[in-house]
């Protein structure tokens, strides 16, 4: 990968030279691609609404899908999108002018979801749930009205192994963030590219890059979460057994249906021995 003026997309421009970031960008455009190989998520000429918060994770995943694009591996049409939810303070013209820079392809929308989920979240309990799903409403919406086949999120590696323990503790279910997924309407994919990737990765990156973070006040102002827990819990483990995070991750990867108990999902009843 070569950084040196015209040969690169500008959203590499001042790659840091050393041999760290070196072999920290390619594991990550490597594991990028890999996820987008494993789970069949390229159509040919399609069109996808790269969503853009501002944090890290989505910085890294705007960079990785031009690089991959640029090398002639992602043969589809990006659209990056960042969805203004009306937070007071947010900084509104970081993103915009950031993309302008860049060359990017975007697409800016301002709804003030913040207004609603303020309004109708009672004092005390969090505020993901709703705001999560009044985002992707707008961004199925806004994916429809720009012609795209699929709305690309940036959750990593370790967003989904806590969406797992989440579900494990706190909703009695076997189930995580799944890397390719159809809408309910089913006219839209959802699909998370950065799936194998290591959110220690995202940052270490985002930073390296210098990239402008906005940091998620309105989620981050809120104590006690859920996913906090289940996040410090996963550090502390990660801690005492370095690389136990990645053997969780790949049991994800490796389940046997005749080993749980969901008869659902594996003939128990049926189940005979040889005579």
């Amino acid at each position: 990968m070569l950084d040196n003026g015209s040969e690169i997309h500008p959203l590499f421009e001042g790659a840091p030279s050393t041999t760290e970031f070196k072999k920290l960008r390619k594991r990550i455009v490597r594991e990028t691609r890999e996820a987008i190989q494993h789970f069949g998520m390229i159509e040919r000429g399609a069109k996808w609404l790269v969503c853009l918060s501002g944090g890290k994770d989505s910085y890294t995943l705007l960079a990785v899908l031009h690089e991959l694009q640029w090398r002639g591996l992602l043969p589809v049409e990006i659209l990056a999108c960042n969805l203004d939810q009306g937070q007071p303070g947010f900084p509104a013209t970081v993103l915009p002018g950031f993309l302008e820079r860049m060359g990017v392809p975007h697409r800016i929308e301002y709804q003030d979801t913040y207004s609603i989920v303020m309004d109708k979240v009672p004092q005390g309990r969090t505020y993901c749930a709703l705001c999560s799903r009044l985002r992707r409403g707008n961004l199925y919406r806004i994916a429809r009205e720009e012609g795209c086949s699929a709305v690309v999120l940036g959750h990593h590696r370790d967003d989904i192994l806590e969406t797992f323990m989440m579900n494990l503790f706190h909703g009695s279910r076997l189930a995580t963030m799944p890397p390719k997924l159809v809408n309910e309407e089913g006219d839209l994919f959802v699909y998370r590219p950065l799936a194998f990737v290591a959110e220690a990765d995202c940052e270490k990156f985002a930073k390296s890059m210098d990239y402008p973070i906005i940091p998620c006040d309105l989620c981050g102002s809120q104590d006690g979460l859920q996913r906090q827990q289940v996040k410090a819990i996963l550090d502390g483990w990660e801690a005492n057994n370095p690389g136990r995070r990645q053997k969780m991750f790949r049991a994800l990867m490796n389940s046997r249906p005749s080993h749980l108990l969901d008869t659902d999902i594996f003939d128990f009843v049926g189940l005979s021995r040889n005579a």
